[in-house]
């Protein structure tokens, strides 16, 4: 009976502590041992990685890690509400709150770390608060109904969550860090400053540098932080990120040694200086070094684990020996990374890449031979983060240049060695993934079973599921082609699907056809925006529906309909519709540029873009347009963008048919079409081709005899020539070949998948889409016209409509008071001009956007830069 085993107690059940747990039950030590786990918390063990889960549903539920039965289930008694307050070391027993006495022979401290609160007078008013249980973030709710400023004192990888929280609930949102840049103890100063700038594009606002001096009585707010540089800040609500610290109160009562800075302090195997006491997680000081990631702290729960097994079997036990601290998340959506040395060291090559068009900043740190990478920091794109930590850990020498791995193909990132770690928290090699598919383990959730792959900070599940599929294909057999982890489905079947079962919202379609997984009710990035494209190609419902809920599905250009530029404005983009315009619009246009110091640009497709545009401006500027008889050019979807034209028979002397016309009505037809990716359409008025209507997604030029029709053409980052697909066609033949080819591509494409690369993946090629389309092979043409004829009925000006939508209108306020808003402006136009690169041929092409490479070495201090620019269209 389990009365008498002698007993195990671990205090803390956090996160590490849950994990030893799960480490006892798989050494079968639960069958020695009468095991206690003892937790200060009302609830078991859940993420606290993910915490900002919870502002998605106000629930717990879906980051519990384990429950109360499944402790039972395993003959684990687990005392929730127990603090422990006093440790007899001599007479090896606990005691709680109250009073309650446990004996044991084995214990582990598991008690974490606890939130750092800087001593600044009057950070103990009302509505200061911490970041770091469900009961804190239950109060940062409650605050923030109350609230319309808040700031987060911290800007290291908490206070970025915390930040993130405080935006999901609707607060304006300050974060104020004492070092010059974010995330000083992981990233240089450039990747900081990106890291800065891309934060506040998504409307949260950074003040580095910044030291409280005190919180006192606000003005226009609850509070007022005062800094040491005389300027101040008023918020209703405080967050404290500023760092943890570990919690080593009891040990340190129980004379239990402790570090200099604090720390419970440790050996190899996890041992204290105490007899049959062992700490892990953010609580011990190995080597004189407190890890604050979760990876470390399960790599101490396995070795203390080891070692209280070769008291049972006589086992070898493993032994702590440091740990990896890369790291890899998104935070606030924006790609951060780092890995080994990423601010760098004495003597360090270094190659470094600036893309500041597209907002990526990578750069990767070498030995002083240039042979071997010893660091890396990534900013707004992590696709190489796997094969670069893969290179780090390994130390193997770097073949080739060092500018090639950060231009490789990320498409390759599952091609690792068979001893490469894929998940750092659980330390599982690919090795282990492929062992356990070729056991019978055939998707995500099996294998985060039987190798516990994904199932920490769950960073890498999109990795491990590239290797099962690839396994999977290498062994002849069937895999998941689903869209994410959340569908077993692609794109073409859950349009399918949303089709034939007249589904129009996210809820329904992930309840009925989702899998089971931790946050099965909520989705994420990748699904959410393909559901809301499918809704709109099957409904053409209004995109930010909020009865439907589709305004949570939207990315950041379709939730504010405007896209998003690098410094924080967005674009106005007013459709003209075959590139012809009145005298009177174009006067209305400049009136707005002038009226908002925004930067004009005519496009390669034929229609004037507007830059600089504040947020809270949005509203005013398309209030205008609309009155002037514009409407939304949806640039900001995936949909149609442009019909090109020539001037065609109308002007030229060479036309042949009124090819403007023609782009007019074309682009009047398919402009409220929303696809798996852009289109663009042109329209030449003879073969001369001067709308280049041969690399549009559909191109059309005209015969004496009718319209010759182009499909699947790309003028972008793959160029592809289109197909020439019929002939001499008539106005109604052209109509009704392209509302079949576009409905067919819609309902057949992958998510953002271009015509180009849709047309080639199609088995048969141009001579099956010919069949479909022309001769009906599938019986379908009416069905395809049908539903293209509805998606053109039901067309709106989406800017139109959302201007008649109070609580949309109501997310454009960027200031909470009006007289906070900035008096002066700097000219957009001028700094728009002046942020433009040269353009300079020094080789290859390295990528679009204005990049910037440099590699640097010892000897030669050489500098090599490329740079290149591209339509911002």
């Amino acid at each position: 009976m389990a009365i008498n085993k002698p007993k195990l107690v671990v205090i803390g059940n956090g996160m590490v502590g849950h994990h030893f747990i799960e480490q006892v039950c798989e050494m079968g030590l639960h069958q020695h041992f009468d095991v206690h786990v003892l937790g200060e918390e009302p609830r078991p063990a859940y993420d606290r990685v993910q915490l900002s889960k919870y502002f998605e549903t106000n629930s717990a539920e879906p980051l519990m890690l384990t429950s109360a039965e499944d402790y039972l289930a395993n003959g684990i008694t687990l005392h929730l509400n127990a603090r422990v307050t006093k440790i007899d070391t001599d007479n090896k027993a606990i005691t709680t709150q109250t009073g309650t006495t446990l004996d044991y022979q084995q214990l582990v401290l598991a008690t974490g770390s606890f939130p750092f609160v800087p001593p600044i007078k009057g950070n103990d008013r009302q509505q200061c608060l911490v970041y770091r249980t469900i009961e804190d973030l239950e109060a940062i709710t409650a605050a923030a109904k109350h609230s319309k400023v808040g700031v987060v004192v911290g800007g290291g990888l908490l206070g970025l969550e915390a930040a993130n929280a405080l935006k999901q609930l609707g607060v304006k949102t300050h974060v104020v860090e004492f070092a010059p840049q974010l995330m000083p103890v992981q990233l240089n100063d450039k990747a900081g400053d990106l890291l800065c700038s891309k934060i506040e594009d998504l409307g949260v606002s950074v003040h580095t540098s910044k030291a409280t001096t005190a919180i006192v009585d606000g003005e226009s707010a609850m509070h007022r932080m005062t800094f040491n540089d005389e300027t101040f800040l008023e918020t209703d609500m405080i967050v404290f990120s500023a760092g943890i610290r570990p919690q080593d109160t009891l040990a340190r009562e129980s004379n239990i040694a402790i570090g200099e800075r604090g720390g419970i302090t440790i050996n190899d195997y996890c041992l204290t200086s105490a007899e049959d006491i062992y700490a892990i997680g953010e609580c011990a000081l190995w080597q004189g070094r407190i890890f604050g990631l979760v990876a470390p702290g399960y790599q101490m729960a396995r070795v203390a684990a080891s070692h209280i097994a070769k008291s049972v079997n006589n086992s070898i036990p493993i032994a702590f020996t440091g740990a990896d601290m890369s790291t890899k998340l998104k935070l606030l959506g924006v790609d951060v990374a780092a890995i080994g040395e990423s601010r760098g060291f004495d003597n360090a090559q270094f190659v470094e890449l600036s893309d500041n068009q597209q907002g990526i900043y990578k750069k990767l740190w070498l030995d002083e031979s240039g042979q071997f990478l010893k660091g890396a920091v990534l900013i707004g794109d992590n696709a190489d983060y796997n094969r670069l930590l893969d290179l780090y850990l390994s130390q193997d020498a770097i073949v080739g240049s060092a500018v090639d791995l950060m231009l490789a193909d990320a498409e390759d990132e599952a091609d690792l060695k068979s001893t490469s770690i894929v998940c750092s928290c659980h330390q599982v090699t690919k090795g282990d993934i492929v062992e356990a598919v070729q056991a019978g383990s055939h998707n995500l959730a099996e294998i985060k079973a039987c190798t516990r792959a994904a199932s920490g900070c769950g960073g890498c599940a999109p990795l491990v599921q590239k290797i099962i599929d690839q396994t999977l294909a290498a062994e002849g057999l069937d895999f998941n082609t689903g869209i994410c982890e959340h569908f077993e489905h692609d794109r073409q079947s859950l349009y399918h699907i949303c089709q034939v079962e007249g589904i129009s919202d996210f809820k329904t379609l992930i309840e009925t056809h989702g899998k089971s997984t931790q946050d099965h009710h909520y989705g994420c990035d990748i699904c959410k925006p393909a559901a809301a494209s499918i809704f709109a190609s099957l409904q053409n419902e209004y995109v930010l529906n909020q009865d439907l809920a589709h305004v949570a599905l939207q990315d950041t250009n379709d939730a504010y309909l405007g896209n998003l530029q690098k410094d924080g404005t967005y674009s106005v983009v007013p459709r003209i519709a075959g590139g012809e315009i009145t005298p009177d619009k174009l006067i209305e246009i400049g009136k707005v540029a002038k009226e908002y110091d925004l930067y004009t640009k005519i496009t390669g497709g034929q229609r004037i873009d507007l830059f600089g545009a504040k947020l809270s401006d949005l509203p005013v500027i398309w209030q205008k347009l609309i009155a002037a008889g514009f409407e939304t050019g949806h640039a900001y979807g995936k949909s149609l963008r442009t019909v090109k034209s020539c001037v065609g028979s109308t002007w030229c002397r060479y036309g042949v048919q009124d090819s403007v016309s023609m782009a007019i009505d074309l682009e009047n037809r398919y402009k409220g079409l929303r696809s798996p990716h852009k289109l663009k359409f042109g329209v030449s008025g003879c073969t001369r081709e001067c709308a280049e209507a041969q690399s549009k997604d559909i191109g059309v030029i005209a015969t004496d005899k009718g319209w010759n029709l182009y499909v699947a053409g790309n003028g972008g980052m793959r160029p592809r020539h289109a197909e020439l697909f019929a002939t001499d066609l008539t106005t109604e033949e052209l109509y009704a070949y392209i509302d079949r080819i576009l409905m067919f591509y819609v309902k057949t494409a992958d998510k953002l998948q271009r015509t180009s690369t849709w047309f080639e993946s199609l088995e048969g090629g141009l001579a099956y889409l010919q069949s479909v389309v022309i001769e009906d092979a599938l019986n379908i043409n009416q069905q395809l016209e049908s539903q293209m004829q509805l998606i053109v009925e039901r067309y709106q000006c989406e800017w139109k409509t959302s201007l008649e939508q109070p609580q949309f209108l109501a997310r454009f306020n960027e200031f909470v008071n009006p007289e906070q808003q900035p008096e002066t402006q700097t000219d957009n136009y001028q700094r728009l001009r002046e942020q433009r690169f040269p353009i300079a041929d020094l080789g290859k092409n390295v990528g679009a956007g204005n990049i910037a490479i440099t590699q640097i070495d010892d000897e030669s201090q050489t500098e090599c830069k490329h740079v290149e620019e591209e339509e911002m269209a």
